[in-house]
């Protein structure tokens, strides 16, 4: 534990963290909530819930310390919905996000841990899109905002959304916020909320920001950690020693080694990014790269094609994949050796997820071993080494994804729902459920999975067919 840390912990309250063998029946929820995280699958709370849960819903400020996929996103949603008056049309809990694509994932969540509830509404509010959209959909009134820092800023500036009646502040991966730049933004946003509301931060890591937000912005916070460590049983770790000429083909040979259908490969830095994807490609890998400075409409092509498995590997830095939930990952792959071991866990984590067993593979340098060091004190237990030499193809030929990703020009603004593109290829195109894949609508724009060897004849039907009733657009990825 960091000094910061330390001090923090010992200004504020503590709670110890409880088992995860607690039912959501002992939280003081309406029985309509509790029925539906039922048939969500909801049944017991995990560690972070189950510390966070009791304290939020009796309006306790809280600084909450827990991984992503820990079920953060559960544990404020249940805590602002609890305390929202479906029957007055006004901004009563407000998320803060530090990408669109977390809001985006906050959002569904929220909306689906509020099916129990009344007509609760609830609007994005991101970069990327236009405000006039934004700004009516405020207009017809909302119940809860998830946004950006800085979109939300815009609105707030422009008199678009009111803060008046705002119970629940929400502030999700907070450290994530402050790399980017964001303390100003959520200072700005917090001085509109009123002075009683209810302030919950969510945070992977704690770093010196965390602490002044608290001071400045939350009512003796109470302050909670959930261990970031992940079972052993279900993540095997292997470390690899290479040397700068062999890094990019050390890890062509894992992947051709291990085939995994997934991969998340770090880099520390977007240069290193650039030249891994550059070479997996060549290699005749599909591979793609996710960094801060990408478009935005690229990233969400990049992030579209690995999510539906049509992508083998995702070549990211720590910045850029934070906040990512990619289901079905079978390997992480650690390129570059992070020198902070909280990194290091957190990267891993995404593997081995919901019982899943998962690889984590690090390539370290010579140059690199004191950060190894620094890990291995972190986990409490020594390093499993191996050598290249073990790693040997196979598989025959490529490794090559098992879906395809078409992209339909036309989204949310054409009304466009998953529903429609799945009659398109199933009804009308004659395609099984089980040869398409996840179907993914944003604004203006539809990305869907289909099996590789129908990809080229499900586009061209598409094409000459129609959804919802008109013609589209279509084109492979």
């Amino acid at each position: 534990m960091s000094t910061t840390e330390k001090k923090a912990a010992s200004s504020a309250p503590s709670a110890t963290q409880p088992s995860a063998g607690n039912s959501f029946s002992t939280l003081p929820l309406n029985p309509a909530t509790l029925a539906n995280l039922v048939q969500l699958g909801y049944l017991e709370m995990t560690p972070i819930q189950a510390a966070s849960l009791p304290a939020a819903l009796a309006g306790k400020d809280l600084i909450a310390q827990a991984k992503t996929g820990s079920g953060k996103t559960a544990a404020f949603a249940l805590a602002l919905l609890d305390k929202l008056n479906p029957r007055r049309f006004a901004v009563q809990a407000l998320v803060l996000c530090p990408t669109r694509e977390l809001a985006d994932q906050v959002s569904v969540e929220i909306r689906r841990l509020a099916r129990a509830e009344e007509n609760i509404k609830l609007v994005t509010l991101c970069g990327g899109v236009a405000l006039r959209g934004q700004r009516a959909s405020l207009e017809h009134g909302a119940h809860i905002v998830v946004g950006t820092p800085g979109r939300v800023m815009d609105h707030l500036a422009r008199g678009y959304l009111t803060l008046e009646a705002l119970n629940t502040l929400v502030l999700d991966e907070a450290d994530r916020m402050l790399d980017m730049g964001f303390f100003d933004d959520i200072a700005t946003v917090a001085r509109q909320c009123p002075p009683t509301r209810q302030t919950l931060l969510f945070s992977a890591t704690y770093p010196e920001g965390i602490e002044k937000l608290a001071q400045q912005f939350m009512r003796q916070p109470l302050t909670i950690k959930v261990e970031a460590q992940h079972a052993k049983s279900l993540i095997e770790q292997r470390f690899y020693e290479v040397t700068r000429a062999n890094r990019l083909e050390a890890v062509a040979l894992l992947l051709n080694h291990f085939r995994p259908a997934s991969t998340l490969a770090f880099c520390n830095t977007k240069l290193r990014c650039k030249e891994l994807v550059s070479y997996l490609q060549a290699q005749g890998f599909s591979a793609l790269a996710l960094y801060g400075e990408l478009e935005q409409r690229e990233r969400d092509q990049v992030l579209a094609q690995f999510a539906n498995r049509s992508c083998s590997v995702l070549v990211a830095t720590d910045v850029a994949s934070r906040g990512l939930d990619i289901t079905q990952l079978e390997a992480v792959i650690n390129v570059d050796i992070t020198p902070d071991p909280e990194v290091h866990i957190h990267r891993i984590g995404r593997t081995g997820r919901a019982g899943e067993s998962g690889l984590a593979l690090s390539l370290a340098s010579m140059n690199e071993m004191g950060s190894v060091g620094k890990i291995e004190l972190y986990q409490s237990h020594e390093s499993v080494w191996h050598k290249l030499e073990e790693l040997t193809p196979t598989g025959k030929g490529p490794l090559l994804p098992p879906m395809v990703t078409l992209q339909i020009l036309g989204g949310r603004k054409e009304k466009i729902r998953p529903g429609d593109v799945l009659g398109a290829l199933t009804a009308d195109a004659g395609y099984s459920r089980e040869q398409i894949g996840r179907i993914n609508v944003t604004e203006f724009t539809t990305f869907v999975a289909v099996q590789r060897d129908i990809a080229l004849e499900a586009m061209q039907k598409l094409n000459a067919g129609k959804v919802k009733g008109k013609s589209v657009k279509v084109r492979l990825l």
